[in-house]
């Protein structure tokens, strides 16, 4: 179980028995448990819009909300401000968009990437409890999307050093196909939106490719975000256009 209880400390909050030794190697080993613990972040996630939507739909968004931020320390909203304000201070120039992505402070472009993502989940979030959605939806989001993490840092060269790098290339490929397997299969039994997930996971890819050329620690965060979203999106709108 060590592979899962770094990936609890790499990706959560979530109190994990101590370790009594560490090594480098380990942590790019627990990869195979990302989607593992996004369906447990999910689950967190689902249990407290559900509680909240009993006294009001908002009240259950934010504390969906509240505790998807908390949970996950708010690690890949931190990429998604960095990567925001590189792009919006490169003007093209890889070296610029890097060298400000290592800057510790948010600029402008990352305060409003920052708004706008948790603008965009409160609503969905809304809706959602609004509309007394699936929750399975919301259990399987999370997964789907550090799947795509490791898939990413798999696929993509390394922008820099950093935690990007230490799992670029030593993905368990047969675990990463079990989870994509376990994943598809549920969300065809139980939340047919997310089927569009691989093509989420393919775009952001494409994206990074395109525009950056590989991939960073804070890249992985931010495809993280922008898959949420984009996945939480359709599993509003697509059950709505089909009433």
């Amino acid at each position: 179980m060590r592979g899962l209880i770094l990936a609890l400390q790499f990706l959560t909050r979530l109190p994990t028995p101590a370790l009594t030794e560490f090594r480098p190697e380990w942590l790019a080993d627990s990869a195979r448990w990302f989607a593992v613990v996004g369906a447990l972040v999910g689950s967190l996630v689902a249990g407290a819009l559900w509680l909240g939507a009993c006294v009001d739909p908002w009240l259950g968004a934010l504390a969906a909300l509240g505790v998807w931020v908390w949970v996950t320390g708010a690690l890949h909203l931190d990429g998604l401000a960095d990567l925001a304000d590189g792009l919006g201070a490169a003007h093209r120039s890889r070296e610029r968009m890097l060298e400000v992505m290592k800057d510790p402070h948010v600029g402008s472009f990352g305060v409003i990437a920052l708004v706008l993502a948790l603008v965009a989940k409160l609503v969905l979030l809304m809706l959602q409890a609004k509309a007394s959605a699936n929750l399975w939806d919301l259990l399987l989001i999370p997964a789907w999307a550090r799947l795509g993490a490791v898939w990413w840092s798999t696929t993509l060269p390394p922008l820099a050093a950093g935690s990007g790098a230490r799992f670029a290339g030593t993905t368990d490929w047969r675990a990463l196909g079990l989870s994509a397997a376990v994943l598809t299969a549920l969300s065809t039994l139980l939340a047919p939106p997310l089927l569009l997930a691989p093509l989420a996971l393919w775009g952001w890819r494409r994206f990074l490719l395109q525009r950056l050329g590989g991939m960073s620690g804070d890249c992985l965060g931010a495809g993280v975000e922008t898959t949420e979203i984009a996945l939480l999106a359709a599993s509003v709108i697509l059950p709505a256009l089909l009433r």
